[in-house]
């Protein structure tokens, strides 16, 4: 089945007209979230804050794991594995990755849809990108209606969703908008560049004031200031101009130099750290200026949340509830650890050793590519299982 008719199918063949459940929400009725008019993403601040996220959140390495009592098993599926690599025929998984962090720190929100075959099996994966979306709930199912850039609407199934909401706790299935909290804050800053703006372009301009002893007529004074700007000021083209002005001795040139208003630079900083800290980060993400400590707890506090909802709403929507009984499920793999230091990279060749780590997987976090036979564990002979045969003892 195509995309375009399955599209098609889920936007017909209705048998009774939708429930919706609705509540006002900025200004928009009914059960949904709306995105902040899109400004949000021109302001440089919010991009340089929340692309360290979205860069982190493309280099985690999805894989499908199928646990059994006996063992593990790593990509067993070859079609799961080329859904997670290729979502679809226009973008990799990294930049797919990249798109759902996007939406999810802009809009408190992250949507794709899974477009299955004829044997409901996942295939192709697409990020909606749209303004708006209201919950459908018809039949005890439900369904979400977006509203598309285009100014059209489509309807799908949740089941076919993928949904990561982000501060969800004033509504039981979107998160939060942040648009109510971050206005005032975009508010400042608009408002501090603006004022920085416009001090640069006054900072070049000379202002003076012709002041005559006698009476003149408004034409005149307009004429008198037109030749004195003509004479002495240098335009832009710089033409024409002798640099030299002459004045009578019932005139008096008085040059003012413009005061312009400019933020207190405490101001700005501390509208920074408030926008930052509402996307829980710091100057030291932002501007790559981080440790190996600092990173970490970025990691844990804002990365890790994001890719076990990831994890989770995968397995969910991607597996039905028959294939997770059998153990598969979909994780968002982080262990390059390409953020730790040397040393501590260094260090993990004791993992090695005791066959935690294979040769290709320290390798890898070396950025060094893999070594045949690299992807076997090893063990130093000089240990063994505990409480075995070889407790002890050489391997040999």
């Amino acid at each position: 089945m195509g995309l375009i008719t399955r599209f098609k199918n889920l936007l017909t063949n209705r048998n009774k007209s939708p429930t919706e459940v609705t509540y006002q929400l900025m200004r928009i009725l009914g059960n949904g979230t709306w995105a902040w008019n899109g400004k949000i993403y021109e302001s440089d601040m919010i991009r340089s804050i929340i692309r360290p996220f979205a860069s982190a959140i493309g280099k985690l390495e999805p894989k499908q794991i199928r646990t059994s009592k006996d063992d593990v098993l790593i990509n067993p599926d070859l079609y799961v594995q080329f859904l997670l690599q290729e979502p679809n025929p226009l973008m990799t998984g990294q930049k797919f990755r990249e798109r759902l962090a996007w939406q999810y720190m802009l809009n408190g929100n992250a949507f794709a849809l899974i477009v299955r075959d004829v044997n409901d099996y996942a295939i192709q994966m697409y990020p909606i990108n749209s303004c708006g979306v209201e919950a459908i709930y018809e039949n005890g199912n439900l369904f979400l209606r977006f509203s598309l850039l285009n100014g059209k609407q489509a309807t799908y199934s949740y089941n076919d969703i993928i949904h990561v909401p982000f501060d969800t706790g004033d509504n039981e299935l979107f998160g939060s908008s942040n648009a109510k909290a971050l206005l005032p804050l975009m508010t400042v800053v608009s408002a501090s560049d603006g004022s920085i703006v416009n001090a640069i372009k006054n900072s070049g301009i000379v202002k003076w004031l012709l002041k005559y002893s006698r009476g003149m007529l408004s034409p005149e004074l307009k004429k008198r200031a037109k030749e004195f700007s003509d004479n002495f000021l240098i335009t832009q083209t710089g033409e024409d101009n002798i640099g030299v002005a002459a004045v009578g001795a019932d005139a008096d040139a008085i040059q003012i130099e413009p005061k312009d208003y400019v933020p207190n630079a405490l101001i700005q900083d501390r509208t920074a750290k408030r926008v930052m800290e509402y996307f829980n980060t710091n100057e030291n993400i932002v501007l790559s200026n981080y440790n190996e400590d600092q990173w970490n707890s970025y990691f844990e506090s804002v990365i890790e949340p994001f890719s076990q909802a990831l994890s989770e709403e995968f397995t969910k929507k991607v597996f039905s509830r028959r294939e997770r009984s059998f153990g598969n499920r979909i994780i968002f793999d982080a262990g390059s650890l390409e953020y730790a230091s040397m040393q501590s990279k260094l260090n993990l060749v004791q993992m090695v050793d005791r066959g935690s780590l294979t040769p290709n997987e320290w390798r890898r976090i070396l950025n060094l590519g893999p070594i045949e036979g690299g992807d076997k564990p090893l063990r130093r002979k000089d240990t063994g299982v505990v409480g075995g045969d070889n407790d002890g003892q050489s391997t040999d």
